[in-house]
């Protein structure tokens, strides 16, 4: 009993010593090879990085006018889907070394590959047609990182612009995540440049051709202010009298800025004309209400509102 007990032992021993053996055979030449894969993925991926952000920095430095700034912008867009579309080429190709070094034959891996691509394509057509308007979208540059866009009636800013989805960041900072199949309506509002459209109300007592030199003469002031001189790219437009309002002449004007300028320029637009109209006693109209109340004899009666007991029938006025 004791020597099949101990055969048996020395049997099982033997097993897993020769398995611990052709293990360690087996790593001591796979590893290093894997490891060298391993390796080399992060050097390239380093190297992606590096050149990318070179390119991109590069871009920033020698971009400054309106072209090279839109430039820039689309650019950086590019840069940002390459550069996944880069790392998702590296770490396919490591783990396909890999599997080489360990032994596994790919070639079927490839072909099989294939076969369930094309399965999964006809059950995820969504996907296949986000990722198609995405690469047309960047094709056809409608939109870059960075712009100020309208998506499906929602504005923000541009953040990021994949092959798939598209991302917003509005003024509350809330973000929109689109996907790029399912935008029906793309407005990019600094695209090479903007504008600021506004509506000025005076009274109409108000000589408008006043109002329209006053407008003409606090635009070129701030055109030949430092701050703002390279914001605004052309003389205002004045394009007249627009309207007329209730209680208001409604003139239409128009000023062209840099991408993205516009809201700061007619904030401070807006605030010089305010000062320049009140100067000059331009006034801007403002709803106001009119109350016509008639006689006290009407309400009252002539006996009350000659200080006299009310009258029959006429309203009592009781105060504490």
């Amino acid at each position: 009993m004791n020597g099949r007990f101990d055969l048996g032992l020395w049997l099982d021993l033997a097993f897993w010593k020769r398995i611990l053996e052709t293990t360690v055979q087996w790593a001591l030449s796979v590893l290093p090879s894997v490891l060298l894969v391993l390796v080399g993925g992060f050097v390239a991926l380093r190297g992606v990085r590096f050149i990318l952000g070179r390119v991109e920095a590069q871009m920033r430095r020698h971009g400054s006018g309106a072209a090279d700034s839109g430039f820039t912008r689309r650019a950086n867009t590019i840069l940002g889907v390459l550069n996944s579309a880069l790392k998702v080429t590296v770490w396919a190709m490591v783990l396909m070394l890999i599997l080489v070094q360990v032994g596994i034959n790919v070639a079927p891996l490839i072909a099989g590959a294939g076969v369930v691509g094309l399965a999964v394509g006809f059950g995820a057509q969504e996907l296949v047609r986000d990722v198609i308007s995405g690469f047309f979208i960047l094709l056809e540059n409608h939109v870059r990182t960075g712009d100020v866009a309208i998506i499906n009636g929602t504005g923000g800013l541009v953040e990021t612009i994949g092959l798939r989805t598209m991302q917003l960041r509005d003024l509350s900072g809330v973000v929109h995540v689109f996907q790029n199949g399912k935008i029906e309506t793309l407005a990019n509002m600094t695209k090479e440049w903007s504008a600021m459209v506004f509506d000025v109300g005076v009274a109409y007592k108000e000589d408008t051709d006043e109002v329209v030199d006053t407008m003409k003469e606090v635009a070129e002031a701030l055109r030949a202010d430092e701050a703002y001189a390279a914001k605004i790219l052309e003389p205002i437009e004045i394009f007249g009298v627009d309207s007329f309002a209730d209680s208001a002449v409604v003139i239409k004007a128009r000023l062209k800025t840099q991408p993205i300028e516009q809201w700061a320029v007619g904030r401070e637009y807006r605030r010089r004309l305010k000062k320049a109209f009140d100067a000059k006693g331009i006034e801007i109209p403002f709803p106001q209400r009119t109350l016509h109340i008639p006689a006290p004899e009407a309400l009252f009666g002539p006996g009350l509102a000659r200080g006299g007991a009310p009258e029959p029938g006429a309203p009592s006025v009781t105060g504490a």
